[in-house]
């Protein structure tokens, strides 16, 4: 039981700091030296089903199928459950920034939660900015309250 419980609480920590990780991939690679991939993702109108900013979820990939594969080399370990939360914070991602954000599918269309409100305004925010300088809110799932006041 105490190993189930171990397991569970490193993939919760993984997923959490997966939002830190993300809050520094985007802003210091993103709007860094990868903005070249992620420039179309700020561009209004973009005309295409896929971006060149699509490429950062591949690269994102590559830890959490790594850490599966070490895993589960012996029965499954410690590295398992790193890349379960890897795994869940990616489809998190992909729910909230892709679905729910840019409606790049329309399946909730209408979702009126508090926090996603507070999520999507955040989010417009960040886009405001067309170049790589002066952004904010580089995170996903952590917006400052004062979003969810405006």
């Amino acid at each position: 039981m105490m190993l189930i419980l171990f397991y569970i609480s490193i993939t919760i920590v993984s997923f959490v700091l997966m939002e830190c990780a993300t809050w520094l991939i985007h802003k210091y690679i993103m709007h860094g030296f990868g903005w070249y991939f992620h420039e179309d993702h700020h561009q209004p109108g973009y005309p295409h089903v896929f971006e060149k900013n699509d490429w950062f979820f591949v690269f994102g990939a590559i830890p959490s199928i790594t850490l599966f594969y070490f895993g589960t080399w012996y029965g499954i370990n410690y590295l398992f459950f790193i890349g379960l939360g890897i795994l869940f914070y990616g489809m998190a991602y992909f729910f909230i920034h892709d679905v729910l954000i840019h409606r790049r599918f329309k399946w909730f269309d209408k979702t009126n939660n508090k926090y996603l409100r507070g999520l999507r305004k955040a989010h417009k925010i960040h886009h405001k900015h067309l170049g790589k300088e002066e952004g904010e809110c580089f995170g996903m799932l952590y917006v400052p309250i004062k979003y969810f006041r405006m």
